[in-house]
Protein backbone atom coordinates (compact mmCIF):
# COMPACT_ATOMS: atom_id res chain seq x y z
CA UNK A 1 0.00 0.00 0.00
CA UNK A 2 1.45 3.45 -0.93
CA UNK A 3 2.51 5.57 2.06
CA UNK A 4 -0.04 8.32 1.34
CA UNK A 5 -2.87 5.81 1.07
CA UNK A 6 -1.78 4.11 4.28
CA UNK A 7 -1.73 7.43 6.16
CA UNK A 8 -5.20 8.22 4.85
CA UNK A 9 -6.48 4.82 5.97
CA UNK A 10 -4.99 5.33 9.42
CA UNK A 11 -6.61 8.75 9.61
CA UNK A 12 -10.01 7.32 8.67
CA UNK A 13 -9.59 4.56 11.28
CA UNK A 14 -8.72 7.15 13.93
CA UNK A 15 -11.86 9.19 13.20
CA UNK A 16 -14.00 6.05 13.13
CA UNK A 17 -12.67 4.41 16.29
CA UNK A 18 -11.64 7.41 18.42
CA UNK A 19 -13.80 9.11 21.02
CA UNK A 20 -15.48 11.98 19.19
CA UNK A 21 -15.38 15.23 21.17
CA UNK A 22 -17.21 18.53 20.73
CA UNK A 23 -15.37 21.45 22.40
CA UNK A 24 -17.56 24.37 23.51
CA UNK A 25 -16.21 27.71 24.77
CA UNK A 26 -16.61 31.37 23.84
CA UNK A 27 -12.81 31.85 23.97
CA UNK A 28 -11.10 30.94 20.70
CA UNK A 29 -7.82 30.47 22.59
CA UNK A 30 -9.37 28.01 25.04
CA UNK A 31 -11.16 26.09 22.27
CA UNK A 32 -7.87 25.75 20.43
CA UNK A 33 -5.91 24.73 23.55
CA UNK A 34 -8.43 22.08 24.64
CA UNK A 35 -8.64 20.76 21.08
CA UNK A 36 -4.85 20.45 20.87
CA UNK A 37 -4.71 18.50 24.14
CA UNK A 38 -7.51 16.12 23.15
CA UNK A 39 -6.10 15.53 19.66
CA UNK A 40 -2.72 14.57 21.16
CA UNK A 41 -4.40 11.40 22.43
CA UNK A 42 -4.65 8.78 19.63
CA UNK A 43 -7.88 7.48 21.21
CA UNK A 44 -9.69 10.81 20.85
CA UNK A 45 -10.46 13.36 18.17
CA UNK A 46 -12.18 16.76 18.19
CA UNK A 47 -14.86 16.66 15.53
CA UNK A 48 -15.91 20.31 15.89
CA UNK A 49 -16.07 23.32 18.20
CA UNK A 50 -18.82 25.73 19.25
CA UNK A 51 -18.56 29.24 20.71
CA UNK A 52 -21.85 29.42 22.61
CA UNK A 53 -24.51 27.21 24.13
CA UNK A 54 -26.90 27.49 21.19
CA UNK A 55 -24.25 26.29 18.77
CA UNK A 56 -23.42 23.51 21.20
CA UNK A 57 -26.99 22.21 21.22
CA UNK A 58 -27.28 22.41 17.42
CA UNK A 59 -23.97 20.65 16.82
CA UNK A 60 -24.68 18.01 19.46
CA UNK A 61 -27.88 17.14 17.61
CA UNK A 62 -26.17 17.18 14.23
CA UNK A 63 -22.85 15.46 15.02
CA UNK A 64 -23.76 13.17 17.94
CA UNK A 65 -20.38 13.44 19.70
CA UNK A 66 -19.34 10.90 22.31
CA UNK A 67 -18.28 13.62 24.79
CA UNK A 68 -18.77 17.37 25.05
CA UNK A 69 -16.49 19.75 26.96
CA UNK A 70 -18.51 22.79 28.03
CA UNK A 71 -17.82 26.24 29.44
CA UNK A 72 -20.35 27.69 31.86
CA UNK A 73 -20.41 31.41 31.06
CA UNK A 74 -21.16 31.95 27.35
CA UNK A 75 -23.25 34.34 25.23
CA UNK A 76 -26.53 33.49 23.50
CA UNK A 77 -27.12 30.41 25.71
CA UNK A 78 -25.13 29.69 28.88
CA UNK A 79 -23.51 26.34 29.60
CA UNK A 80 -26.02 25.21 32.22
CA UNK A 81 -28.98 25.83 29.92
CA UNK A 82 -27.12 24.11 27.09
CA UNK A 83 -26.46 21.04 29.26
CA UNK A 84 -30.10 20.86 30.22
CA UNK A 85 -31.25 21.07 26.59
CA UNK A 86 -28.67 18.56 25.32
CA UNK A 87 -29.60 16.05 28.00
CA UNK A 88 -33.26 16.40 27.04
CA UNK A 89 -32.69 16.05 23.29
CA UNK A 90 -29.56 13.93 22.76
CA UNK A 91 -28.04 12.84 26.09
CA UNK A 92 -24.26 13.00 25.95
CA UNK A 93 -21.52 12.77 28.62
CA UNK A 94 -20.48 16.36 29.37
CA UNK A 95 -17.35 17.64 31.10
CA UNK A 96 -17.70 21.17 32.47
CA UNK A 97 -14.91 23.74 32.80
CA UNK A 98 -15.34 26.00 35.79
CA UNK A 99 -13.67 28.92 37.52
CA UNK A 100 -12.44 28.23 41.05
CA UNK A 101 -14.66 30.81 42.72
CA UNK A 102 -17.69 30.52 45.00
CA UNK A 103 -19.97 31.57 42.15
CA UNK A 104 -18.16 29.19 39.82
CA UNK A 105 -18.75 26.39 42.33
CA UNK A 106 -22.48 27.09 42.54
CA UNK A 107 -22.76 27.22 38.75
CA UNK A 108 -20.82 23.96 38.37
CA UNK A 109 -23.10 22.21 40.86
CA UNK A 110 -26.08 23.52 38.87
CA UNK A 111 -24.53 22.03 35.73
CA UNK A 112 -24.09 18.66 37.45
CA UNK A 113 -27.73 18.80 38.53
CA UNK A 114 -28.64 19.51 34.90
CA UNK A 115 -26.88 16.32 33.81
CA UNK A 116 -23.17 17.03 33.33
CA UNK A 117 -21.02 14.14 34.54
CA UNK A 118 -17.81 15.83 35.69
CA UNK A 119 -15.90 19.11 35.90
CA UNK A 120 -12.37 20.53 35.84
CA UNK A 121 -10.95 23.95 36.73
CA UNK A 122 -10.65 26.18 33.69
CA UNK A 123 -7.16 27.36 34.61
CA UNK A 124 -4.85 24.48 33.74
CA UNK A 125 -2.40 25.48 36.48
CA UNK A 126 -5.19 24.71 38.95
CA UNK A 127 -5.64 21.19 37.57
CA UNK A 128 -2.23 19.80 38.38
CA UNK A 129 1.32 20.59 39.46
CA UNK A 130 2.76 20.88 35.95
CA UNK A 131 1.68 21.16 32.31
CA UNK A 132 2.26 17.52 31.38
CA UNK A 133 0.22 16.30 34.36
CA UNK A 134 -2.62 18.68 33.48
CA UNK A 135 -2.67 17.41 29.89
CA UNK A 136 -2.83 13.78 31.02
CA UNK A 137 -5.58 14.53 33.54
CA UNK A 138 -7.80 16.25 30.98
CA UNK A 139 -7.32 13.40 28.50
CA UNK A 140 -8.05 10.83 31.19
CA UNK A 141 -11.25 12.59 32.31
CA UNK A 142 -12.59 12.74 28.75
CA UNK A 143 -11.79 9.06 28.12
CA UNK A 144 -13.37 7.97 31.38
CA UNK A 145 -16.70 9.74 30.93
CA UNK A 146 -16.80 8.51 27.32
CA UNK A 147 -16.76 4.96 28.71
CA UNK A 148 -20.03 5.72 30.45
CA UNK A 149 -21.80 6.13 27.12
CA UNK A 150 -20.18 3.10 25.53
CA UNK A 151 -20.85 0.91 28.58
CA UNK A 152 -24.50 1.87 28.74
CA UNK A 153 -24.99 1.49 25.02
CA UNK A 154 -23.44 -1.98 25.14
CA UNK A 155 -25.95 -3.17 27.72
CA UNK A 156 -28.97 -2.19 25.64
CA UNK A 157 -30.53 -4.20 22.80
CA UNK A 158 -29.75 -2.96 19.31
CA UNK A 159 -32.31 -0.44 18.12
CA UNK A 160 -32.55 2.53 15.76
CA UNK A 161 -30.75 5.62 17.05
CA UNK A 162 -33.84 7.65 18.06
CA UNK A 163 -35.18 4.73 20.11
CA UNK A 164 -31.97 4.36 22.13
CA UNK A 165 -31.25 7.96 23.06
CA UNK A 166 -34.28 8.83 25.22
CA UNK A 167 -33.67 5.75 27.38
CA UNK A 168 -30.00 6.67 27.68
CA UNK A 169 -30.94 10.18 28.67
CA UNK A 170 -33.14 8.97 31.48
CA UNK A 171 -30.21 7.06 32.92
CA UNK A 172 -27.64 9.83 32.48
CA UNK A 173 -29.72 12.82 33.52
CA UNK A 174 -32.41 11.60 35.84
CA UNK A 175 -33.34 14.63 38.00
CA UNK A 176 -32.69 14.33 41.71
CA UNK A 177 -35.54 15.56 43.88
CA UNK A 178 -35.74 16.06 47.61
CA UNK A 179 -37.42 13.13 49.31
CA UNK A 180 -40.14 14.30 51.70
CA UNK A 181 -40.36 10.90 53.37
CA UNK A 182 -37.34 8.77 54.33
CA UNK A 183 -37.06 5.26 53.00
CA UNK A 184 -37.88 2.80 55.78
CA UNK A 185 -36.86 -0.81 56.23
CA UNK A 186 -40.44 -1.96 55.72
CA UNK A 187 -40.17 -0.94 52.06
CA UNK A 188 -36.96 -2.86 51.51
CA UNK A 189 -36.90 -6.02 49.40
CA UNK A 190 -36.46 -9.34 51.16
CA UNK A 191 -32.89 -9.59 49.78
CA UNK A 192 -31.81 -6.79 52.13
CA UNK A 193 -31.19 -8.23 55.57
CA UNK A 194 -29.69 -6.58 58.59
CA UNK A 195 -26.40 -8.12 59.67
CA UNK A 196 -27.00 -7.38 63.35
CA UNK A 197 -23.72 -5.50 63.74
CA UNK A 198 -23.64 -2.29 65.76
CA UNK A 199 -22.22 0.95 64.36
CA UNK A 200 -21.12 4.36 65.55
CA UNK A 201 -20.05 5.98 62.28
CA UNK A 202 -20.86 5.99 58.56
CA UNK A 203 -18.10 7.07 56.13
CA UNK A 204 -18.57 7.63 52.38
CA UNK A 205 -15.77 8.22 49.86
CA UNK A 206 -16.24 9.27 46.25
CA UNK A 207 -14.80 11.26 43.34
CA UNK A 208 -15.97 11.59 39.72
CA UNK A 209 -19.77 11.59 39.71
CA UNK A 210 -19.77 11.95 43.49
CA UNK A 211 -21.74 15.18 43.92
CA UNK A 212 -24.82 13.71 42.25
CA UNK A 213 -24.29 10.32 43.94
CA UNK A 214 -24.01 11.86 47.41
CA UNK A 215 -27.12 13.93 46.80
CA UNK A 216 -28.97 10.78 45.76
CA UNK A 217 -28.01 8.97 48.97
CA UNK A 218 -28.17 11.73 51.57
CA UNK A 219 -31.54 13.18 50.54
CA UNK A 220 -33.13 9.82 51.38
CA UNK A 221 -31.90 9.70 54.97
CA UNK A 222 -34.21 10.79 57.83
CA UNK A 223 -33.44 13.73 60.07
CA UNK A 224 -33.15 11.41 63.09
CA UNK A 225 -30.38 9.35 61.46
CA UNK A 226 -28.64 7.66 64.43
CA UNK A 227 -24.95 8.23 63.58
CA UNK A 228 -22.61 10.92 62.25
CA UNK A 229 -21.56 10.64 58.60
CA UNK A 230 -18.17 11.53 57.14
CA UNK A 231 -18.10 12.55 53.46
CA UNK A 232 -14.86 12.53 51.48
CA UNK A 233 -15.36 13.93 47.97
CA UNK A 234 -12.46 14.85 45.68
CA UNK A 235 -13.24 18.52 45.10
CA UNK A 236 -11.41 21.87 44.94
CA UNK A 237 -11.21 23.96 48.10
CA UNK A 238 -13.58 26.65 46.82
CA UNK A 239 -16.25 24.07 45.98
CA UNK A 240 -16.77 22.19 49.23
CA UNK A 241 -18.46 25.01 51.18
CA UNK A 242 -20.96 25.59 48.36
CA UNK A 243 -21.58 21.85 47.99
CA UNK A 244 -22.14 21.36 51.72
CA UNK A 245 -24.57 24.29 51.78
CA UNK A 246 -26.49 22.85 48.85
CA UNK A 247 -26.77 19.44 50.49
CA UNK A 248 -27.83 21.00 53.77
CA UNK A 249 -30.69 22.74 52.00
CA UNK A 250 -31.83 19.54 50.28
CA UNK A 251 -31.41 16.99 53.08
CA UNK A 252 -33.29 16.23 56.27
CA UNK A 253 -30.00 15.54 58.03
CA UNK A 254 -27.64 18.44 58.71
CA UNK A 255 -24.70 18.82 56.32
CA UNK A 256 -21.72 21.13 56.80
CA UNK A 257 -18.18 21.63 55.58
CA UNK A 258 -16.04 20.04 58.29
CA UNK A 259 -14.04 22.33 60.57
CA UNK A 260 -11.18 21.56 62.90
CA UNK A 261 -12.56 20.62 66.31
CA UNK A 262 -16.08 19.69 65.17
CA UNK A 263 -17.67 17.22 67.60
CA UNK A 264 -19.39 14.42 65.70
CA UNK A 265 -23.15 14.42 66.21
CA UNK A 266 -25.81 11.90 65.10
CA UNK A 267 -27.89 13.01 62.14
CA UNK A 268 -25.12 15.26 60.81
CA UNK A 269 -22.80 14.80 57.83
CA UNK A 270 -19.35 16.43 57.65
CA UNK A 271 -17.86 17.13 54.22
CA UNK A 272 -14.06 17.12 54.12
CA UNK A 273 -12.83 20.54 52.96
CA UNK A 274 -11.04 20.64 49.62
CA UNK A 275 -7.28 21.00 49.77
CA UNK A 276 -7.05 19.51 53.28
CA UNK A 277 -7.19 16.16 55.06
CA UNK A 278 -9.87 15.08 57.55
CA UNK A 279 -8.86 12.95 60.54
CA UNK A 280 -10.48 11.80 63.78
CA UNK A 281 -9.37 11.97 67.39
CA UNK A 282 -10.97 10.84 70.64
CA UNK A 283 -13.40 7.97 71.15
CA UNK A 284 -17.08 7.21 70.51
CA UNK A 285 -19.54 10.01 71.26
CA UNK A 286 -16.72 12.41 72.14
CA UNK A 287 -14.82 12.02 68.87
CA UNK A 288 -13.73 15.21 67.13
CA UNK A 289 -12.52 16.11 63.67
CA UNK A 290 -9.01 17.25 62.92
CA UNK A 291 -8.61 19.22 59.70
CA UNK A 292 -4.97 19.49 58.66
CA UNK A 293 -3.00 20.72 55.66
CA UNK A 294 -2.46 18.06 53.05
CA UNK A 295 0.96 16.57 52.34
CA UNK A 296 2.12 17.35 48.79
CA UNK A 297 3.13 13.70 48.41
CA UNK A 298 -0.52 12.64 48.69
CA UNK A 299 -2.35 12.88 45.37
CA UNK A 300 -5.79 13.61 46.78
CA UNK A 301 -6.81 16.44 49.11
CA UNK A 302 -9.03 15.29 50.71
CA UNK A 303 -8.00 11.65 50.55
CA UNK A 304 -10.44 8.81 51.26
CA UNK A 305 -7.65 6.48 52.37
CA UNK A 306 -6.48 8.91 55.05
CA UNK A 307 -9.93 9.48 56.56
CA UNK A 308 -10.84 5.77 56.40
CA UNK A 309 -7.55 4.86 58.10
CA UNK A 310 -8.23 7.36 60.86
CA UNK A 311 -11.77 5.96 61.30
CA UNK A 312 -10.31 2.45 61.59
CA UNK A 313 -8.03 3.60 64.40
CA UNK A 314 -10.74 5.45 66.35
CA UNK A 315 -13.89 3.39 65.71
CA UNK A 316 -12.57 -0.06 64.76
CA UNK A 317 -15.38 -2.39 63.75
CA UNK A 318 -18.11 0.19 64.45
CA UNK A 319 -17.80 1.76 60.97
CA UNK A 320 -20.01 1.32 57.92
CA UNK A 321 -17.88 2.55 54.99
CA UNK A 322 -19.14 2.98 51.44
CA UNK A 323 -17.10 3.70 48.30
CA UNK A 324 -19.07 5.39 45.52
CA UNK A 325 -18.29 6.34 41.91
CA UNK A 326 -14.85 7.76 41.18
CA UNK A 327 -11.68 7.54 39.15
CA UNK A 328 -8.61 5.77 40.51
CA UNK A 329 -8.27 3.59 43.60
CA UNK A 330 -8.46 6.04 46.52
CA UNK A 331 -10.28 4.35 49.39
CA UNK A 332 -9.00 0.83 48.76
CA UNK A 333 -6.14 0.90 51.26
CA UNK A 334 -8.19 2.69 53.90
CA UNK A 335 -11.06 0.26 53.37
CA UNK A 336 -8.65 -2.63 53.85
CA UNK A 337 -7.58 -1.20 57.21
CA UNK A 338 -11.22 -0.83 58.20
CA UNK A 339 -12.01 -4.39 57.19
CA UNK A 340 -9.03 -5.67 59.18
CA UNK A 341 -10.68 -4.08 62.23
CA UNK A 342 -13.99 -5.80 61.45
CA UNK A 343 -15.78 -2.83 59.83
CA UNK A 344 -18.34 -3.25 57.04
CA UNK A 345 -17.41 -2.11 53.51
CA UNK A 346 -19.79 -1.67 50.58
CA UNK A 347 -19.16 -0.47 47.01
CA UNK A 348 -21.37 1.04 44.33
CA UNK A 349 -21.99 -1.30 41.42
CA UNK A 350 -20.54 -0.75 37.96
CA UNK A 351 -23.79 -0.10 36.11
CA UNK A 352 -24.74 2.90 38.23
CA UNK A 353 -21.26 4.49 38.43
CA UNK A 354 -20.14 7.42 36.30
CA UNK A 355 -16.62 5.95 36.61
CA UNK A 356 -16.17 2.47 38.04
CA UNK A 357 -12.68 3.04 39.40
CA UNK A 358 -12.72 3.47 43.17
CA UNK A 359 -15.56 0.96 43.77
CA UNK A 360 -13.94 -1.52 41.40
CA UNK A 361 -10.63 -1.28 43.27
CA UNK A 362 -12.38 -2.15 46.53
CA UNK A 363 -14.49 -4.91 44.98
CA UNK A 364 -11.58 -6.53 43.10
CA UNK A 365 -9.48 -6.58 46.26
CA UNK A 366 -12.22 -8.60 47.96
CA UNK A 367 -12.77 -5.87 50.56
CA UNK A 368 -16.40 -5.00 49.81
CA UNK A 369 -19.03 -7.38 51.13
CA UNK A 370 -21.74 -5.94 48.85
CA UNK A 371 -21.98 -4.07 45.55
CA UNK A 372 -25.07 -1.88 45.36
CA UNK A 373 -26.85 0.19 42.72
CA UNK A 374 -26.78 3.86 43.63
CA UNK A 375 -30.53 4.28 43.98
CA UNK A 376 -30.64 1.54 46.68
CA UNK A 377 -27.65 2.58 48.78
CA UNK A 378 -29.70 4.72 51.18
CA UNK A 379 -32.30 2.01 51.58
CA UNK A 380 -29.60 -0.55 52.30
CA UNK A 381 -28.03 1.72 54.93
CA UNK A 382 -31.36 2.12 56.71
CA UNK A 383 -32.01 -1.61 56.70
CA UNK A 384 -28.53 -2.30 58.12
CA UNK A 385 -29.09 0.23 60.89
CA UNK A 386 -32.51 -1.21 61.72
CA UNK A 387 -34.45 1.85 60.61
Amino acid sequence: MPAATERLAQGVKRITMAVKVLVVDDSSFFRRRVSEIINQDPLMTVIDTAQNGREAVDKALQLRPDVITMDIEMPVLDGISAVREIMAKCPTPILMFSSLTHEGAKATLDALDAGALDFLPKKFEDIARDKDEAVKLLQQRVREIARKRFLMAATRPRAPEPAVRPALGAALARPLERQPEPVRAAAAPASFKRSGKSYQLVAIGTSTGGPVALQNVLTKLPGDFPHPILLIQHMPATFTAAFAARLNGLCQIGVKEAEDGDVLRPGHAYLAPGGKQMLLEGRGPGARLRIIEGNDKVNYKPCVDITFASAAKIYGDKVLAIVLTGMGADGRDGARLLKDQGATIWAQDEASCVVYGMPQAVAKAGIASESLPLDRVAQRILVELGR
